[in-house]
């Protein structure tokens, strides 16, 4: 039996996989080689992102020592906003005066490098994250400078930089209790309204997260709606002021909305329902002819509405204002008050269908529980300044008026 020979290796070349070996970082070298574009450069922007587009620095290893040498001049010690070692170049945001034309050519730059590359703009929310929440480590006229680069960042709309990046880092409690939150963002606003309106200010706090709590940019010993409107009314931001104190009425009067509508939902004494409105204008300090509105508002949807059936409903409007009459006839106290409320009336019968042929029925049934007075109905009849529904309107309460009118008359 014949023995089969044996296969070899011999002569076989066993290939080795190479290894990827990366290059060790050097921010350092980088930050230099970013310096001394700026340096040949002599500080134009324009020249300064020509060349770069044309370097084949690596923008994607070092993106947040870019945003540094921008920013400061220079890179920063690790941790801190504190310069380190190398290079450094006299034309940053830093070094150039607060002033809007000085520091919107940096902005627009910066756009032009991000929009070659976008991938950059993470960097940028890295850099002005640090920055921000470093606010201490800067001087007051380099915070003021931030300040105005951030109002024209967003502005400029700067290549979709989300605006809770900016403002979240920036309520730290030390910040605040130190005063400088409220300094860098009285200098924001003021900027940033400019050129842009108060309500694409608003906008900008709503997707920063930050909108409903201004207050919070207050030290604490200074957190109130008082400190708010001297603060900027001082720092000539009235517009504020008054979308604040707009808001604050909004609120107010959504808690007596939420707190009548309780306790009318249980039946509570009408007594009782009187002394909490009487409570929440005092606290609230409310417009008479707001309380009538909220009134009737809660009034409203407080009664059992059924589907198409028209009787039933007269029915239910009409029990529901037999049974809390006295609470309207409480706060519509002058002719003027019962106007508003005619008003009222009139725009939830023409606004809601279920209600619109019953707008007579309802006047009347209010003038019956001296709410409403004969002088007031006939003001609004002859008179009225609400176009909505009212030729509809008239002319559903037309024999009501020829009632009273004859009544009148007769006396």
């Amino acid at each position: 039996m014949s023995s089969k020979e044996r296969p070899t290796l011999g002569g076989t070349r066993i290939k080795t996989r190479k290894r990827n070996i990366a290059a060790p970082l050097d921010p350092a070298a980088f930050s230099d080689a970013v310096v001394q574009i700026y340096l040949d450069n002599a500080g134009d922007l324009e020249l300064i992102a020509k060349s770069i587009e044309s370097s084949d620095l690596n923008f994607s290893r070092y993106g947040d020592t870019f945003f540094e040498v921008v920013f400061i001049g220079c890179r920063t010690q690790p941790g801190t906003t504190k310069p380190d070692e190398g290079e450094r170049h006299p034309y940053s945001i830093i070094e150039c005066e607060p002033k809007h034309e000085l520091i919107l050519p940096s902005v627009i730059y910066i756009q032009k490098i991000l929009r070659r590359r976008p991938f950059l703009i993470k960097n940028l929310e890295n850099v002005m994250r640090k920055f921000l929440q470093s606010l201490e480590l800067f001087e007051e006229n380099e915070r003021k400078k931030l300040a105005i680069f951030t109002a024209l960042a967003f502005s400029q709309k700067l290549s979709g930089l989300p605006p809770e990046t900016v403002f979240q880092p920036l309520l730290k409690d030390n910040l605040v209790a130190k005063g400088l939150v409220l300094s860098f963002m009285t200098d924001f606003f003021k900027e940033y309204l400019i050129d842009n309106s108060l309500d694409d200010l608003i906008s900008i706090l709503k997707r920063g997260k930050v909108e409903d709590n201004l207050l919070d940019i207050f030290p604490p010993a200074k957190r109130s709606n008082e400190s708010f409107s001297e603060h900027f009314t001082k720092e000539g931001l009235v517009a504020l002021v008054e979308y604040n104190e707009k808001k604050i009425f909004e609120v107010k009067l959504k808690e007596m909305k939420s707190a009548l509508t309780t306790q009318i939902t249980e039946e509570a004494d009408i007594s009782e329902v009187i002394d909490t409105v009487k409570l929440q204008i005092r606290d609230a300090k409310l417009p008479d002819t707001e309380v009538v509105r909220v009134l009737w508002d809660v009034l409203m949807d407080a009664v059992q509405w059924s589907g198409k059936n028209q009787q039933q409903n007269a029915n239910a409007a009409m029990r529901q204002l037999k049974t809390w009459s006295e609470l309207l006839n409480t706060f519509c106290t002058t002719g003027k008050l019962e106007l508003e409320l005619m008003y009222k009336v009139q725009m939830q019968c023409y606004e809601d269908a279920k209600l619109m042929k019953l707008f007579p029925e309802i006047i009347r049934s209010l003038y019956e529980a001296d709410v409403l007075a004969e002088d007031t109905i006939l003001h609004w009849f002859r008179k009225g300044t609400n176009t909505k529904g009212r030729q509809n309107f008239i002319k559903a309460l037309e024999p009501f008026v020829n009632w009273l009118e004859e009544a009148e008359e007769e006396e």
